[in-house]
């Protein structure tokens, strides 16, 4: 099947993976910090069998009409053009974007609303959510974290600052951000603490693999004595990350600009979609709450 796009960014020729499972979390859509090109560039490079959006897709706490652009308003459309294609959809409520949580649960065909998920992958039990309920600045003071995440924006706009001055001279982007966080120790122990308190959460609730955001730290390991297997799916602010399942093997996929043919501006380039006749392995149940 061939199909030709329009718009104001146009992707070279390229043949879209098919994935079983995507993961993606905050993305922040409508503000300054969010890497929306890329993760266009991401989205129309796969194609899921089932797409899960784990909170603060949307940042509804620094939304602003400026800095959404034809860029984030495509990222939608294509997460809806995906649901019409057979992908189904699951978004899942985050703090950002806690103002939908009170309509939790909503489905619409393929696009399905909830503020959690349980589902069985292989025999085992999976549980998947934002995080920030395990979060403390977040729920005992979320004034708090709103006056960090000020901070926290203001660094990342200088960060894509520098960026810019780093690509002129030739040298590789840098995240300051992440930076800070792997230097204070204090913001090692507060992401040491969040996947302890999930992991244990996890285990108590009798569920071998648990899927978080929030944090903006990517993540796959074996926690709690090899239990509990923990991962994050990380951001598109800092990190650019994924996580994918396929041949019954997870992976955090790291976007990486060489892995893309360059952007050409005002084209009609042909996107090629290629189904695989492979059955999928892995029998999938999924139940939502």
């Amino acid at each position: 099947m061939v199909q030709f796009w329009t718009a104001t960014e146009h992707f070279a020729f390229m043949i879209r993976r098919e994935v079983e499972i995507v993961v993606i979390s905050d993305v922040h859509l409508g503000t300054y910090a969010c890497h929306s090109q890329e993760l266009l560039q991401y989205l129309r490079s796969i194609r899921p069998r089932i797409l899960v959006l784990n909170g603060d897709i949307i940042d509804a706490w620094h939304f602003r009409r400026s800095f959404f652009s034809n860029e984030h308003l495509a990222i939608i459309e294509y997460i809806l053009k995906l649901s019409s294609e057979g992908t189904k959809v699951y978004y899942l409520s985050g703090n950002h974007d806690d103002i939908v949580r009170g309509y939790s649960p909503i489905v619409d065909g393929n696009i399905i609303l909830r503020n959690h998920l349980e589902f069985v992958i292989d025999q085992k039990r999976y549980w998947i959510f934002h995080g920030d309920i395990f979060d403390t600045s977040v729920r005992i003071a979320p004034w708090l974290a709103k006056m960090g995440l000020k901070s926290y924006k203001y660094l990342v706009r200088f960060n894509r600052l520098v960026d810019k001055m780093r690509k002129y001279l030739g040298l590789p982007p840098i995240s300051l951000a992440q930076k800070v966080k792997h230097k204070v120790r204090k913001a090692i122990k507060y992401i040491s603490d969040f996947e302890n308190i999930v992991a244990k959460h996890a285990e108590k609730k009798d569920f071998d693999v648990v899927i978080c955001g929030h944090i903006h730290v990517p993540a796959i390991k074996k926690m709690n004595d090899g239990k509990v297997t923990y991962m994050n799916a990380g951001d598109w602010i800092e990190n650019l990350t994924a996580l994918e399942y396929q041949h019954r093997r997870w992976k955090i996929h790291h976007y990486d600009p060489a892995d893309y043919p360059p952007i050409s501006k005002r084209l009609q380039v042909p996107l090629i979609s290629m189904r695989s006749d492979r059955d999928l392995r892995s029998t999938l149940s999924w139940e939502s709450a």
